[in-house]
């Protein structure tokens, strides 16, 4: 009985240190359909307060960005960016929003794209991404 008693103990051990190793994002959002029929999300980023999602439509060659709050609520300031990197305009959506900022929209079907988004005072930006 001792040595099963063992194994569970480092068994369980084991499992707390895998949790804490990688915890779960705390309230993190969820990508809701925000940009529409056909666009699947292709990559996230979270930040304090939300998630910044990239997605990207196969038929029309678009990338879409949404800034989805991990808590609606009052408003607060956001905004959601995109651009084909190299270029020098992004196409934003700034505002006082209560659950998401965006979307916005860019063609750039074969390019690599920057991306990202703010929730209050905390931004995030990903650089030359989703080649292709």
């Amino acid at each position: 009985m001792k040595q099963i008693t063992g194994r569970i103990a480092a068994a369980l051990g084991l499992a707390l240190v895998v949790t804490i190793a990688n915890p779960a994002p705390v309230g993190a959002a969820a990508y809701g359909g925000q940009c529409g029929g056909g666009y699947g999300k292709v990559n996230e980023a979270a930040i304090p307060g939300g998630t910044v999602f990239l997605t990207y439509n196969n038929s029309n060659g678009k990338n879409c960005v949404v800034v989805v709050r991990s808590n609606p609520g009052a408003r607060v300031s956001m905004d959601a960016a995109l651009k084909q990197s190299g270029g020098t305009s992004w196409q934003t959506d700034p505002g006082d929003f209560t659950e998401y900022a965006g979307p916005v929209y860019l063609s750039a079907a074969g390019q690599c794209v920057d991306w990202g988004g703010k929730v209050g005072d905390d931004w995030i930006v990903r650089n030359g991404t989703n080649c292709g």
